[in-house]
This record gives C-alpha cells, sequence and structure tokens, in this order.
C-alpha cells in the first residue's frame, strides 16, 4: 500500500524527501519528488507503472478507477459525518412557521433510518430561549406564589393573583392580534414576565388594602368597594404611565429631537414591538380586572368562608 501511495504522489504533489531554508527566506521551502510536467494529469493515472519484486506492474492490477465527484472537507458532528443545508426564509415569512412544515414534510417522506435531521441555526437558537424562558417563567411564577402566600397567609389570594397573571394573556394575544405582530419567543416572552410583575404588584396593592379594611371590623362587601376605591388611583396612574411611555415603540415611532422630525416604521424600533406590544395590551386588560375581578373575588372567597365556618358552628 505504500508503493501504491508513493506512485499517486508522484503524480499529483509529488513525495516529500525533506526541506531547505535559503538564506534569504525565513521559512523552508520542501523538497519533492514529481514526475516531469507532461506527465501529471489523470489519464496517466492508469497506465503508471509501480515497480515491484517481478517488476513494473500497472496500476490498474492494484485498483480499480472509478471517476466520482469531489467530496471536499468531511464534516463531523459527535462522530458522525454531518452534512450542512443552509437557507433564509424569505421575506414576509416566519422562520418558525417554516421550520415546521419542513419538519412536516420529513416525516412524510421517510428519510433513511440512519440519516439524522437536525435543525440548527436560528431554529436551534429560538429553541434553546423558549426553554429558557419557560424555566424562568416557571420559577417566577413559584417565587411569586411563595411570597404571596407568606405575606397573606392564605393560599386563595395568592392564587387569586396568580390567575390575573393567566387572564391577562388574553389581552396580550389580543394586541399582538390587532398589531398584527407574531408571538416571537424572545421578546414577547420578556414582555410576558415584565408585564407579570406589573400584574402581580397591582393586586398584591389591593389585596393588601382590603385586608387592611377587613381588620378594621368591615363586612366583605364594603371592604371590597373601599379597597377598589382607594387604590383605583394608583393602579390605573401606574398602567396609564407605562402605556403612554410604550405607545412610541407600539406605534414604531422615532422622534429626532435634533432635527425636530419624527418618524413612523424606523427600522430601530422593530426590534422592540413585539415587548412593547405585550406590556401595553396586557396592561389595558388586566388594569379593569384587577379593580373589578380581584376585589368582587376577594368578598366571594371571605363570604364564601365564613358561610362554611357558620355551616360548621
Amino acid at each position: 500500500m505504500p508503493l501504491l501511495g508513493d506512485g499517486v504522489q508522484l503524480l499529483t504533489d509529488g513525495i516529500l524527501l525533506g526541506t531547505y531554508r535559503p538564506v534569504h527566506v525565513d521559512e523552508e521551502v520542501d523538497i519533492r519528488l514529481r514526475l516531469p510536467p507532461e506527465q501529471r494529469h489523470l489519464q496517466y493515472l492508469a497506465g503508471l507503472s509501480l515497480p515491484t519484486a517481478v517488476g513494473l506492474v500497472p496500476l490498474a492490477h492494484f485498483a480499480e478507477l472509478v471517476p466520482v465527484p469531489a467530496t471536499g472537507m468531511i464534516k463531523r458532528r459527535d462522530g458522525q459525518r454531518a452534512y450542512t443545508i443552509e437557507a433564509d426564509a424569505a421575506p414576509g415569512l416566519l422562520v418558525d412557521r417554516q421550520v415546521r412544515e419542513l419538519q412536516a414534510w420529513l416525516e412524510q417522506a421517510q428519510p433513511d433510518p440512519e440519516v439524522t435531521v437536525s435543525f440548527r441555526g436560528e431554529a436551534e437558537e429560538q429553541e434553546e430561549a423558549a426553554r429558557f424562558l419557560r424555566q424562568a417563567f416557571a420559577l417566577s411564577l413559584f417565587l411569586m406564589l411563595a411570597l404571596m402566600v407568606t405575606q397573606f397567609n392564605r393560599f386563595s389570594q395568592a392564587f387569586l393573583v396568580m390567575s390575573a397573571i393567566v387572564f391577562s394573556t388574553a389581552g396580550v394575544l389580543l394586541a399582538l392580534l390587532a398589531r398584527g405582530e407574531p408571538f416571537g419567543i424572545v421578546m414577547s416572552g420578556i414582555g410576558v414576565l415584565a408585564l407579570a410583575g406589573i400584574v402581580v404588584n397591582n393586586n398584591i396593592v389591593l389585596i393588601d388594602s382590603y385586608n387592611e379594611q377587613r381588620r378594621r371590623g368591615l363586612d366583605p362587601r364594603e371592604a371590597a368597594l373601599r379597597a377598589a376605591a382607594q387604590r383605583l388611583r394608583p393602579v390605573v396612574l401606574t398602567a396609564l404611565t407605562t402605556i403612554l411611555g410604550l405607545l412610541p415603540m407600539v406605534l414604531a415611532l422615532t422622534v429626532d429631537f435634533a432635527g425636530r422630525d419624527f418618524y413612523l416604521g424606523a427600522p430601530v424600533t422593530s426590534f422592540w414591538i413585539q415587548l412593547a406590544t405585550v406590556i401595553a395590551g396586557g396592561l389595558v386588560f388586566a388594569t379593569p380586572l384587577t379593580l373589578l375581578f380581584t376585589p368582587t373575588m376577594l368578598a366571594w372567597f371571605d363570604r364564601r368562608h365564613r358561610g362554611v365556618s357558620e355551616d360548621a358552628a
């Protein structure tokens, strides 16, 4: 086999005999033994004769020559040979939807069982971001629930606040639908996390005021009305200032103070549209929910609890 390799090297790059460094250069120069230039062609490969113990033997006696396309560089991932196919989504098309359609087509096509298809690039990064946001959202909800149970000492009030987070997502979806924006995993997910913090804060303020009224001896209905009336201004102002602050990003509005001009649909705003739309739309839906639904459910829980206590007595 080394004899065959040496014969092919004579026809191609030559056999390395040694190196030499001339005086006027800093790098070494290879010394190679090669056939004359007129014989360095592929048509001479089949007729190449190699010296053996019994004389010269043609190369065709050692190997079968079959022309095939060049493979180029062989790439491997985890020890397995891999091919990379790259493509970009056309303008106006979502990458996630195109990946799902391609995955469905591959399932119907039923490729070779020895072939494993994995989507990398933006699809892989989006999946990693979605996994991280799911874990972060679950951890945030758990910490919020633990803190509220510790503060209120009642599971009903803690779960009431958590339900407000779930209901506020309806406003998120309606806002994205009205704006014509898709639900992006990264920006929309971060927006939902930020919205959850604001909704929880407003509900905690309202529930704390309700509990204070109840400790003063008021009945559940009166305590709910007083708590909603007392916390109406801070809850509305918190939501209103946040919505007005995010409105330029929702409308893709850029203000140039130096040039005294403004632009609609500037490229710099496109990255923040989903985040701003999620928070603003969620607050529009969650603010009336906080002021109406939360006090009503607080009074209902207390009345139900008092009714159960009287029946037990």
